[in-house]
């Protein structure tokens, strides 16, 4: 039987992403959230509940996005021209970001510039994150395998529309955060604002996911059409689910359960976009398949993904479980 290597990797890359937004989603809403928290005090803790592994989520997006470039190099080529300027400023957002916790730390006179580059940083990573986003839902014009489009056509109401979307829910994930890893006044201001993000994410997927449908007649079919109609009735279920989850562990005080039910929205949302996709790697226009590099070449790099992956998962989970538990607000890790 033959392997399909094409699809193989194009989980591997999904995979990727999927890890990315789910473990580095959650940080940068940490610092959409930071704003919010005038005390020093307050924002020591929440830079020090993710200071330990904010570096390695960043892991990911070089797996996906290289990964991208090597095995699917016809898509990195369509979709970069289209995207260069969110992606730019996602990086700019990241670096500015990364940069703050750092230099925070070590000056009293200019904290507050930094404290501003970590905020700003984050909000603006996230929301060209959901710009990036809604330019690839919407579709992306190739012709003669190259891009054909303008300059400003990742720029509409709908990707805007996406970028607010993907910033209010790493602030739900922030907010839940800070549950699960801090105590007393800190936590309860993080269930307050992660009761107010919930409903605000909710009707955020809610109107992206009615827009979506009508951007291009494949995401219509996929979802309105029998059988694959039933996505809709299972997944909306299933985020109803979530969001009762979430809000019951909210209100009755759960340490964890609010964060995995957050993380469970942006699973399904990443689940939706994906049956949207499918077969497309760049929507309208190029599969799986037309973008993919030779098979000589994915079965050479698989066999490195094979060793590499797995080591990333087990320092991942390693660093998570070491730094386990609340913060003390008395210890930092600087």
């Amino acid at each position: 039987m033959d392997i399909d290597l094409p699809l193989i990797w194009a989980g591997l890359i999904a995979f990727s992403v999927l890890a990315y937004v789910v473990l580095d989603g959650f940080d940068l809403g940490v610092g959409i959230l930071f704003p919010l928290f005038p005390e020093k005090h307050d924002r020591d803790v929440m830079m020090n509940s993710v200071a330990p592994v904010w570096d390695g989520n960043e892991t990911w997006l070089v797996l996906g996005g290289g990964g991208l470039m090597a095995v699917f190099p016809l898509a990195y080529a369509t979709v970069l021209p289209a995207l260069y300027a969110p992606i730019i400023a996602m990086l700019l957002g990241l670096i500015f970001r990364g940069v703050a916790f750092e230099y925070r730390w070590r000056t009293r006179r200019g904290e507050f510039l930094w404290n501003w580059a970590f905020a700003g940083g984050s909000t603006l990573a996230a929301f060209a994150q959901g710009l990036a986003l809604g330019a690839l839902v919407q579709g992306i014009p190739v012709e003669d395998r190259a891009y054909v489009g303008g300059w400003w056509d990742w720029l509409t109401p709908f990707s805007i529309v996406t970028g607010l979307a993907i910033v209010v829910g790493y602030a739900l994930l922030g907010a839940t955060w800070l549950i699960m890893k801090t105590r007393g006044a800190l936590a309860d201001s993080a269930r307050t604002i992660a009761l107010r993000c919930s409903f605000a994410t909710i009707a955020a997927m809610g109107i992206v996911s009615l827009w979506t449908p009508f951007l291009e007649p494949v995401y219509l079919e996929r979802w309105f059409g029998w059988p694959t109609a039933i996505f809709s009735v299972i997944v909306p279920l299933l985020v109803l689910g979530c969001l009762y989850l979430l809000l019951n562990g909210i209100r009755d005080r759960h340490d964890t359960q609010p964060f995995i039910a957050a993380l469970g929205l942006f699973v399904l949302g990443y689940i939706g976009i994906g049956i949207s996709f499918y077969p497309y790697i760049v929507p309208p226009s190029l599969t799986i398949w037309d973008a993919a590099a030779p098979d000589d070449s994915l079965a050479f790099l698989l066999v490195g993904a094979v060793v590499l992956v797995p080591i990333i998962l087990a320092y991942t989970a390693y660093a998570y479980w070491v730094f386990r538990g609340k913060v003390d607000p008395e210890e930092g890790y600087h």
